[in-house]
């Protein structure tokens, strides 16, 4: 019997490579986003692989996180697999010139959004007495950098938050994995400089950066692993990059 993966912020970056990585592999899929158009291409893209469905909500929104998943057929509800992968990061600047409106969509996205998610999902693994949370933090939440404090500490809590998740679900036979990227070429900077497709290229330029697909399959690696494995923690840098930002570029 083929298992069940949802994955979060699954229509680009990460979360896209993540499910074509688990398509390929035979892993049935539940893609969630915020626009369903893009989440009808990567389904039908995917879907004469496995079995897809889709969920359009928008992870800082509780109500309709909840009231999606539970909307899912029975069948579907025998989630083995959860990838908290949707996440942002709005700006880069001081403290004190940072907009509130930034750290608001941080915050809610990257924090309170996978809590809403994994309030969801959980009751459903605890019900199966089975299951595996991969949890898509970052560098920076491991490392601190001036002008990023808040999506740092927004990261931050997703590790801590994996932490607890383990103490907590370990002994009901569900694994916790953080997943901690560097320098990963996506949207990310994209949407960070807020659509300055010069000022996120350049991130990338002078290096050869990671490529979502390297994240994925280090996600399929740790929930392949053997029952008496758990991947706790596993930080994945370009590399050419020795810190969250220092980047040896030519």
């Amino acid at each position: 019997m083929s298992r069940i993966a949802l994955i979060t912020g699954a229509t680009s970056g990460i979360g896209k490579a993540t499910a074509e990585t688990f398509a390929a592999s035979g892993i049935d899929l539940i893609l969630c986003g915020r626009r369903q158009e893009r989440l009808d291409e990567v389904a039908a893209a995917l879907s004469s692989q496995v079995k897809v469905t889709t969920l359009l909500f928008d992870v800082r929104d509780k109500g309709s996180v909840l009231a999606m998943v539970g909307s899912l057929p029975d069948h579907w509800k025998n989630i083995d697999i959860l990838i908290n992968n949707a996440g942002n990061a709005h700006g880069l600047g001081s403290l004190e010139e940072g907009d509130p409106e930034d750290w608001d969509a941080m915050i809610d996205g990257n924090v309170k959004g996978l809590l809403y998610v994994s309030k969801a999902i959980i009751p459903l693994m605890l019900e199966q007495g089975k299951g595996h949370i991969v949890n898509i933090s970052s560098i920076a939440g491991k490392q601190t950098y001036a002008n990023g404090a808040v999506y740092c500490a927004s990261k931050a809590a997703v590790e801590v938050l994996s932490e607890g998740m383990r103490l907590e679900l370990t002994q009901h036979g569900i694994k916790v994995t953080n997943v901690a990227p560097g320098a990963v070429e996506t949207e990310f900077s994209l949407v960070r400089f807020k659509g300055d497709e010069s000022r996120a290229g350049k991130v990338y330029e002078g290096y050869d950066p990671l490529q979502a697909g390297d994240i994925a399959d280090a996600i399929l690696y740790a929930v392949n692993a053997p029952a008496r494995v758990t991947i706790a923690d596993v930080t994945i840098l370009a590399s050419a990059q020795s810190a969250a930002t220092i980047i040896h570029k030519k």
